[in-house]
């Protein structure tokens, strides 16, 4: 039995597949494959897979990770095309860190306005996100709370004409940083135009030190 680690992009239509439906289309994929996964006992067995930070339906990435344990033999090289369109695998490897390890993300997003904000406006919007305090309502599974998220958010670079793109390293955990957290913070700057939409797109993972985590 060994733990395999797969890293695989998540892009176009297949951003729209919900996590649930994505353990089934990958569980599906490896059993057409024919690789043998190690199930857990009981009266309902399931495979023991497990993915990295979940991502939100309507998200895109490049970086996305999935464990899964094997009951014996190696996966095969083309179980790729076994894949939707828009899922990829891109590398497989023996794991050598937990999924817990994991703090920055690095995300590109594209924020879509009516009319574009001027060089102006962009710039307060760059100096908010990059303020020293960045006081947001975060809504959790059991509360909502104030939280200044100004810690969880580095490296900020805005560019674009037609579409303005937000590139940034957020907090993967502990606090986890979404779209959602993002949009609330430009929405509480009266000063700053709001995007109707935020796309993100995930680009790398990285441990507290800045490190590539794989």
């Amino acid at each position: 039995m060994s733990k395999i680690r797969c890293r695989y992009k998540k892009i176009g239509k297949a951003r729209y597949i919900s996590h649930l439906d994505l353990m089934a289309t990958m569980q599906r994929a490896f059993l057409r494959a024919g690789v043998k996964l190690k199930y857990s006992e009981g009266f309902n067995p399931h495979p023991y897979m497990s993915v990295a930070l979940p991502l939100p339906v309507g998200n895109e990435s490049l970086c996305e990770l999935i464990d899964i344990e094997l009951e014996s033999g190696e996966l095969p090289c083309d179980i790729g095309s076994l894949l939707p369109e828009g899922l990829e695998i891109l590398d497989t490897y023996l794991p050598s860190r937990k999924f817990k390890a994991i703090k920055w993300i690095e995300v590109n997003c594209r924020l879509h306005y009516e009319d574009i904000p001027d060089e102006a406006s962009l710039k307060k919007l760059y100096n908010h996100l990059t303020g020293i305090s960045l006081v947001i309502q975060k809504k959790t599974k059991k509360e909502t709370k104030m939280v200044d998220i100004s810690p969880f958010i580095r490296d900020v670079v805005l560019d674009g004409n037609s579409v303005i793109e937000l590139s940034a390293k957020i907090s993967a955990q502990n606090p986890t940083i979404n779209q959602n957290d993002l949009h609330e913070a430009i929405r509480c700057n009266e000063e700053i135009a709001v995007p109707y939409v935020i796309e993100i797109k995930r680009i790398e993972l990285y441990d507290e030190d800045m490190v590539l985590f794989k």
